[in-house]
């Protein structure tokens, strides 16, 4: 199961970018190890993809997981009273078990849950196994590392679309443009997150490159 990602017209909220895409030029500059990236999202030779796919979604959880606690005081109830990137894009959030439905949240309450969610995840070892050796279940990169993935990415839109002047006054603009070039390598070498998904960021992702 998913949350769901309901989709204005693709021009509505796009205005607003102006500022936030001239700061992220100013930083693409900061970005460090572009060159590098591109070779840290291969997979080793003779190694599982299947746990470098385990390993790189640790990786993210923990960028996302400071990046959005260092703005997490500007992210209120009252700042942000819904999951969304612009006004393009809304997320609802689904569990299936606190939340059995799609359900409009406050964005600092979406990623609270998402990150615990995935933290859950992440503890499960029936979807991550802990000894080497054992195997990963059939749909691990199909169903499971995806739906994290995809997921993760909401957090970074947001970030970008209402957090990225905070970001910058924290001092975290590198971390946060590494972390995400990083991410999107990852997701687009391996197929992990769908085009259709990545419009959210398409502007970003063209200016880091």
């Amino acid at each position: 199961m998913d949350s769901i990602a309901i989709t204005a017209p693709t021009d509505a909220g796009r205005s607003g970018a102006g500022s936030v895409q001239y700061q992220l030029r100013q930083y693409a500059e900061s970005t460090l190890g572009k060159s590098s990236l591109h070779e840290a999202v291969l997979l080793p030779e003779g190694e599982s993809l299947d746990e470098w796919v385990a390993c790189h979604i640790v990786d993210f959880y923990n960028h996302i997981n400071m990046l959005f606690m260092s703005i997490s005081h500007h992210c209120t109830d009252e700042t942000c009273p819904k999951m969304c990137a612009g006004e393009s894009y809304s997320y609802l959030w689904r569990d299936g078990v606190n939340y059995r439905e799609p359900t409009n949240l406050p964005a600092n309450v979406y990623v609270k849950l998402l990150m615990k969610w995935v933290d859950s995840q992440l503890d499960d070892t029936r979807l991550f196994p802990v000894d080497l050796g054992h195997p990963f279940p059939s749909n691990f990169r199909a169903e499971v590392a995806s739906q994290i993935l995809r997921r993760m990415l909401r957090v970074y839109a947001h970030l970008y679309w209402h957090h990225y002047p905070q970001i910058c006054q924290v001092g975290l603009a590198t971390m946060l443009n590494t972390s995400f070039t990083h991410f999107t390598l990852f997701v687009t070498k391996y197929k992990m997150v769908s085009d259709a998904e990545l419009q959210v960021v398409k502007d970003v992702i063209k200016i880091l490159a």
